[in-house]
């Protein structure tokens, strides 16, 4: 085991509802699943990921290009919250929100462990260079 999952943010021994807002954020890696575009499948009503990255992705950094109103923007966007985790199991195993549910340790690559946000895009599970943009904006 790496010296590096010994440093684990203090706040993930916290119940999850117990967390800020900022800190439950912070566990986000930036792998772009989230903002993948996806459906449920009504023959198996199972939740399928395309290739198409929500247009308020931006494709060069993975994140929002509207953050803060992004559930107003985009129909569907739904907030990964300590009450929902549970539910969201097209999640990567690798998913902060998912490990902190799990009560596991962030990888290496997470940036509250290594302190490098891009590590997630050569170390990690990212979309980065894999999504194609859902439309010209």
């Amino acid at each position: 085991m790496s010296k590096n999952l010994n440093k684990q943010p203090d706040f993930l021994k916290k119940p999850l509802d117990q967390m800020t807002e900022d800190e439950w954020e912070s566990l986000c890696d930036g792998c772009g699943l989230c903002c993948q575009v996806g459906f449920v499948d009504i023959d198996t009503d199972g939740f399928v990921l395309t290739t198409t990255a929500c247009r308020y992705l931006c494709l060069k950094t993975h994140t929002c290009k509207d953050y803060a109103n992004r559930f107003k923007n985009v129909e569907g966007c739904g907030k990964i919250t300590p009450q929902n985790i549970h539910e969201l199991d097209w999640l990567p195993t690798t998913c902060g929100y998912r490990l902190a549910w799990q009560g596991l340790p962030l990888p290496e690559w997470h940036h509250l462990i290594c302190g490098d946000k891009s590590r997630v895009h050569t170390e990690g599970p990212s979309m980065m260079g894999e999504l194609t943009p859902e439309d010209d904006e």
